[in-house]
């Protein structure tokens, strides 16, 4: 399914010169002096003052206008349906920041208004099926968190953050998110970013099974040549607007060899090679892959409902050393997880197995949580591709997770995880637990109580980092893994821009 390739190759690097900044404020001052006496007594200065004012008048009578994202025009009906609770996004208010925007410190999104076909008609609004091989359920459900738990048995109100969220519903969350995102804009001119809310993940997911290869790639094809007509995407070439998909990055890189028809060709098209997008797994090389976390079922309503589920999971008493959570995969030769699961079996005494061919894992339960509760560490193989869900549902849960392959989270999500890999989780040579040289066991208890502690401890620092929070303006003081990824394009985007414009003022 996957193209080959090396465990330990490199990330692309993705580092940029910045220009230098100035410091002449003496020659700032002045000119700032010089263009506000010039400006007063320039007879179009009471002109321009009317104007003002009047533009004054039209909002104050306007501003009950029943179309709250523009003045001028009411959006068209598949923007504000999408979602069944949707809120009034940001308004630009006509404020002009002469010296910068200090809300939005790296500037502000534009949200395309996609036909809706892209988009909200992919989507099932509900589903009470709960068969993961139905995997569309539940996606829209509650802005795309899915709905609440209801088997989870925990103290107090901490249940109530817990949703039955589908791995594969970021698309959703994001779009959502960023519809009522602080930092987003009306006015496309005035936008340091632009996202394209595609559900690219849905449109081909229901085609992946069959043989019907056309149909992976007509929807993304008619978006590109709708992307293509506007003008803000042909002023870079797309090297500031950036998307979302909901599924690992495989999906959109079919290949032309027969034998690997997997997936569509999205990001293999000439429009998509600028493009920044945001994937719960990434390409080693492609610089413009940003991985983000996978949806846990965990989306804490407030800072303090964090923190109390922090404080939770850092005291609780785990009677196990480590947890697997997984199904053996017989039609693989040498499956790992297989092997896995074996050797939890037969260290019961101080292993907890998770059968997902038994418990329905797709969307959590309480056996899942359970067994990651009670246990210091838990075992975190490769799944179908490098990458899975479970990581992140382990570190909610305050267990310390031990990898396999190295690529499976060290060279994937670097804006969200600690820099230093030994200081939060375990790595164990997949080939020496194959040929018996190492012992799970004796490595994981290897490990002093303080040790432990100190890195369930970064674990735990690191879950405002990794999960979704509910509400759409986020946890106020604190970032969630939402914030911290838009915030990174956006950053990125203005260093280029401000680097273009350093390079153009020098030549």
């Amino acid at each position: 399914m996957l193209p080959p390739y090396s465990d330990e190759s490199l990330e692309a690097d993705e580092t940029m010169r910045k220009p230098p900044k100035s410091n002449n404020n003496d020659f700032f001052k002045n000119a700032v002096s010089n263009f506000q006496y010039q400006i007063c007594t320039h007879p179009r200065f009471w002109l321009f003052t009317f104007f003002l004012f009047f533009q004054l008048v039209v909002l104050i009578f306007t501003r009950n206008s029943p179309f709250p994202f523009s003045v001028h025009s009411p959006p068209s009906p598949s923007e504000i349906t999408v979602f069944t609770d949707i809120q009034a996004p940001h308004q630009d208010k006509n404020v002009i920041y002469p010296f910068g925007d200090s809300e939005c410190e790296y500037g502000r999104v534009y949200v395309y208004n996609l036909p809706s076909k892209f988009n909200k008609h992919l989507a099932l609004s509900t589903c009470d099926d709960l068969d993961p091989w139905k995997w569309q359920c539940g996606l829209a459900t509650n802005d795309g968190y899915g709905k609440k738990s209801t088997d989870l048995i925990l103290p107090g109100n901490l249940s109530s953050a817990w949703y039955r969220t589908n791995q594969f519903s970021s698309e959703v969350i994001f779009h959502y998110r960023l519809l009522n995102y602080k930092c987003r804009t009306n006015d496309p001119d005035s936008a340091t970013a632009f996202y394209i809310p595609f559900y690219a993940g849905q449109a081909v997911g229901k085609y992946l099974w069959t043989n019907e290869i056309e149909n992976r790639d007509l929807l993304s094809n008619k978006l590109l040549k709708w992307v293509q007509r506007q003008k803000y995407f042909k002023k870079y070439n797309g090297l500031d607007h950036f998307l979302t998909l909901g599924r690992i990055t495989w999906d959109f890189r079919r290949l032309g060899d027969p034998e690997k028809l997997w997936g569509s060709t999205f990001l293999n098209r000439p429009q998509m090679q600028n493009v920044t997008r945001f994937t719960i797994e990434k390409a080693p090389w492609d610089a413009n892959d940003i991985s983000v976390p996978y949806p846990t079922g965990f989306h804490p309503h407030s800072e303090k409902e964090l923190t109390q589920w922090q404080e939770f999971v850092l005291s609780y008493n785990r009677t196990s050393v480590f947890t697997f959570i997984g199904a053996a995969r017989g039609d693989i030769d040498s499956d790992f997880r297989s092997r896995l699961m074996s050797y939890c079996r037969n260290e019961s005494d101080t292993c907890r197995v998770v059968d997902c061919a038994v418990v329905p894992c797709s969307t959590g339960s309480s056996e899942i949580q359970k067994a990651l509760l009670s246990s210091d560490f838990c075992l975190q193989p490769k799944g179908d591709s490098l990458t899975r869900r479970s990581v992140f549902d382990c570190m909610v849960a305050g267990s310390v997770p031990v990898f396999f392959w190295r690529r499976t989270a060290y060279t994937q999500y670097d804006w969200f995880l600690p820099k230093d890999p030994g200081s939060y989780s375990v790595f164990i040579d997949p080939e020496a637990v194959r040929n018996g040289t190492a012992s799970i066991k004796e490595i994981l208890k290897s490990y002093s109580k303080d040790q432990v502690r100190k890195m369930r401890e970064k674990v735990v620092e690191t879950i405002p980092r990794i999960v979704y929070a509910r509400p759409s303006g986020g946890l106020g003081s604190v970032k969630d893994a939402f914030e911290i990824a838009v915030e990174g394009v956006l950053k990125r985007v203005k260093d280029e821009n401000e680097w273009k414009e350093y390079v153009d003022m020098g030549s």
